[in-house]
């Protein structure tokens, strides 16, 4: 398990000093390194479990160091932390391998002189231990469920404590992968048994859509590759049901990407009609053109767009999707770095939010209708944000909305609202 614990502290050490994606720091590292199935999970397990416990990890690194963790150097940081996660939740894992493991990766670094110290804190929490506090005052949440302060406060004025409280501890618990079927390739049945030939245990949780059982990379199995499936939380999948795309539409998305929201809309329209997504940023319209492509929906055209400023040359369409950039939080844990941003709460983003949602309209036929959602659970980006929507707008009404809550819903967190002309 050397090289996996290695492997981990190098995805740590990335993240902290690029600011990247989980997500994407970790397939990068996947996909330049030949790994087993086991080494993958193990990485992983360490890799994600630091991400979701940093606050809880960092208090036990102040207890025992004598100056900031800010000034360790970046790997010693990471092999601190990782020997940390598995001592405090990692049963299986002998206390005196994650010790001498990390202290070996630091004194093979260009940061050895820093192996002892590393020996020296890691044997004084062997043996004076760590309280994690159980109260729930705003202080003892955070460090228990490793969220900061500010977030914390955020949802308990939203939600009150207990919705919080059940909030902070699902976001510790690993989320479901859960796949859309390409209807235009397959049925969930037939998907399930391809599937089960390529060693993929799945089971149907809804119409169209399938649950992955155990931990696996889906994204390399041969049914991806052929576009049987993409993959995509229930919530989002629901969300659009209520937008009830059809065969012959033109349907503009104003923030396409990665593009699973704009897929699953294709399959709804059975392949027919128009699909128009737009996103900011040159790589990403790619990836929504490569992802129609693997999954051989013709009706998807990607353009680079920007979805605050009006393109007149378009035209007009039966819905528009407003999937806006959010502040993330109701997926911290699939991404749980988010909880970590300076500007995680920063509430000019609902501004950018009310500026594209207010472009929308000008592309909407008569009769026509605009879903709202985000990823997050923050009433001022949601609820409070489709009310100063309609207080600008008074010919428009809500027909739904809905917040997912990952504690009640068992999906990621989520918001969505279905907007019409009502005069």
């Amino acid at each position: 398990m050397m090289n996996a614990r290695k492997i981990a502290v190098k995805a740590l050490s990335d993240i902290y000093k690029s600011g990247a994606y989980s997500n994407i720091t970790l397939k990068n590292i996947f996909s330049q390194i030949q790994l087993s199935t086991t080494d993958k999970s193990f990485i992983s397990a360490l890799f994600y479990g630091v991400l979701d416990r940093k606050i809880t990890i960092d208090c036990v690194l102040k207890k025992f160091l004598r100056k900031p963790v800010e000034k360790l150097g970046v790997i010693t940081y990471a092999a601190l932390q990782i020997a940390i996660y598995q001592i405090m939740f990692m049963d299986k894992t002998p206390d005196s391998a994650a010790v001498n493991e990390s202290v070996n990766i630091v004194k093979n670094s260009r940061e050895k002189y820093n192996s002892s110290l590393v020996n020296a804190i890691l044997r004084s929490y062997l043996r004076e231990g760590f309280v994690i506090p159980s109260e729930n005052d705003i202080n003892s949440l955070s460090i228990r469920f490793s969220c900061p302060e500010w977030i914390i406060d955020s949802f308990i004025s939203d939600y009150g404590i207990d919705d919080t409280v059940k909030f902070l501890e699902n976001s510790l618990i690993k989320p479901p992968i859960t796949l859309r079927v390409n209807t235009q390739r397959t049925t969930a049945e037939e998907l399930l048994q391809k599937l089960k030939c390529e060693n993929i245990n799945t089971e149907i949780v809804a119409e169209n859509a399938l649950s992955v059982i155990g931990s696996i990379d889906i994204e390399n199995s041969p049914s991806f590759k052929k576009g049987y499936f993409h993959v995509q939380d229930m919530a989002s999948q629901k969300s659009l049901s209520v937008l009830t795309p059809a065969a012959n539409e033109r349907i503009l998305d104003l923030c396409a990407s990665p593009g699973g929201k704009t897929f699953t809309m294709a399959q709804m329209m059975q392949n027919k009609g128009e699909i128009f997504a737009f996103d900011l940023y040159p790589h990403r319209v790619q990836m929504i053109h490569s992802g129609a492509k693997r999954l051989g929906l013709d009706i998807v055209k990607s353009y680079i767009g920007d979805a605050t400023v009006f393109n007149d040359k378009i035209g007009k369409f039966n819905a528009v999707l407003c999937d806006v950039p959010c502040s993330g939080l109701g997926v911290i844990r699939r991404k749980p770095e988010i909880k970590y941003k300076e500007n995680a709460v920063d509430n000019t983003i609902a501004d950018i939010q009310l500026k594209i949602l207010d472009n929308a309209t000008n592309y909407l036929e008569d009769n026509g209708r605009i879903l709202y959602s985000t990823c997050t659970l923050r009433k001022i980006e949601n609820e409070l944000l489709i009310k100063a929507f309609l207080d600008k707008h008074h010919e428009y009404e809500v027909k739904y909305q809905h917040t997912y809550m990952p504690h009640i819903d068992g999906t990621d967190g989520f918001y969505c609202a279905l907007l019409t002309k009502s005069r």
